[in-house]
């Protein structure tokens, strides 16, 4: 049996990594197709493109490892199923479960491995490349000057060259536009020929300019204001230098995104959902003794949520007849003041109320993500192990179109559970465990059947039963 289990591990941890990695990469591909504006032209060192990857990577994880656990377990016993190798283990007596037996081992160990991936890693890797993105996308695009564009790069300086040499560095008729005094084009300085450069660290800019004039308005009082003195100064050489951290690439601090709902563990998600729902239930007090305190008809109704007719007329009474005739238009026009101030404070309150209930929903949600992985991998398992016995087709045809179908279900149902849960429509444990109790029953089904070598996929079967059902169904209209 060591052996017969040996060749079953072999045959299935080959497919897995293989079908892991490529959705992994997938994924990742998708993530740099998406922010590929982001990232493209602002110099951004390898390191940290590499980090940004690997982070992205880490959080595609949940959505890889089921696809790779129902598509490997497929190719797997599909590919056993081809070579007959299964007939020869049923034939010497070894059954489909026993066969099985090490595999369910295996993806035990890989569910235990992805609910703590779940809970610990992958909350620090959301935290990572939420930051190290946020950064990216405030980062400034790379400094570049272009032949007859006005760059405006630098903050205060506008800079324009007419032609560039091929060296990068060499550049001819420059005009350059000093606006640090926030006065406006009062400072330009041309010259007919410069070398723009770099220092070591690219902290600064360093642009030479040869032959050329200064230009500056002095505009200091009033009085120069209205005689504008102008000053002109001619150059052989001069040396310009540009300061360039701000396209150096910033980190922001960390704690800024860790106490959102995606970058924290089971132990944090349940201490934060109590004290939100303390601080809900608080509001929801706190606002009741403050329409109570604040108008008096509201104490006598029966309810504050729905008030019925019944109510509502013991708030009716004929007070108008202890005010003058004359004063009767300022008293209901302040009553419906009054009434509408009760309206925008509810209206205000429901809305803050909706906005405090999403949240709350979001932190359940992910508090039961880190479950419904372990699990879903386990339910694929039992799902694509009896497929690929049934099915007895190995490689990469029919086992990618059934995992692909049953994969893409899965995700409709739990991106479909998860949407209605964070509306409030349904409640969090139930969106989020939708996918797996409609998908346990199938794969309860498809093992049994494998197991007990039925015949599902067999043609002459199913039109056998076909057959049977029409024929129950023209006896049943001609006994009417």
């Amino acid at each position: 049996m060591k052996k017969i289990y040996y060749l079953v591990i072999k045959s299935y941890l080959g497919p897995f990594f293989m079908t892991f990695f490529i959705a992994l990469f997938v994924l990742l591909m998708q993530f740099v197709w998406k922010y590929i504006d982001d990232l493209v032209g602002k110099g951004l060192d390898g390191y940290v493109i590499m980090q940004l990857m690997f982070y992205a990577s880490s959080t595609f994880v949940p959505m890889a490892l089921p696809l790779a656990i129902l598509l490997s377990s497929i190719m797997s016993f599909g590919n056993l199923g081809e070579h007959n190798e299964l007939v020869a283990m049923k034939a010497a007596g070894i059954p489909l479960k026993v066969i099985m037996r090490p595999l369910i081992a295996l993806s035990i160990i890989i569910s235990l491995v992805g609910f703590v991936f779940s809970n610990y890693v992958l909350p620090v890797a959301n935290l990572k490349m939420v930051t190290l993105l946020y950064d990216v996308r405030e980062q400034k695009p790379a400094f570049n000057i272009q032949e007859g564009v006005f760059n405006n790069s630098i903050d205060g300086y506008i800079i324009k060259v007419s032609k560039k040499d091929k060296d990068g560095e060499t550049v001819y008729n420059i005009m350059i536009y000093d606006h640090t005094n926030g006065q406006g084009n009062t400072s330009l300085s041309i010259a007919e020929k410069g070398k723009i450069t770099q220092t070591p660290d690219k902290r600064y800019l360093l642009i030479q300019l040869q032959n050329g004039y200064n230009y500056l308005e002095r505009i200091r009082n009033s009085e120069t204001m209205n005689t504008r003195p102008f000053q002109r100064t001619h150059f052989k050489e001069e040396s310009i230098r540009f300061d360039l951290s701000a396209f150096s690439l910033t980190r922001t601090n960390e704690a800024l995104f860790k106490d959102k709902y995606q970058m924290l563990n089971i132990q944090q998600l349940s201490v934060k959902i109590d004290s939100m729902e303390i601080t809900k239930a608080y509001k929801k007090s706190n606002f009741v003794k403050q329409m109570l305190t604040n108008y008096y008809f509201f104490s006598m109704l029966d309810t504050l949520a729905k008030p019925n007719k019944d109510s509502l007329k013991a708030i009716n009474p004929s007070f108008l007849k202890n005010f003058e005739k004359e004063k009767n238009p300022n008293v209901i026009s302040q009553a419906l003041q009054f009434a509408r101030n009760i309206k925008d404070n509810i209206e205000y309150q429901r809305s803050e109320r909706e906005i405090f209930d999403k949240s709350i929903n979001k932190h359940k949600i992910e508090w039961h993500r880190k479950f419904t992985l372990s699990i879903a991998c386990f339910i694929l398992f039992f799902i694509g192990a009896p497929l690929g016995a049934i099915v007895k087709k190995g490689g990469f045809g029919w086992p990618v179109v059934i995992s692909v179908v049953f994969f893409v279900v899965y995700y409709v149902i739990s991106i479909t559970g998860e949407k209605i849960a964070r509306d409030g429509t349904i409640d969090p444990f139930k969106g989020m465990w939708l996918a797996s109790v409609i998908l346990m029953p199938v794969g309860i089904f498809l093992t049994l059947k494998a197991t007990t070598d039925s015949p599902i996929f067999d043609y002459a079967t199913w039109s056998k039963n076909i057959q049977k059902v029409s024929k129950f169904l023209k006896l049943k209209r001609l006994s009417k």
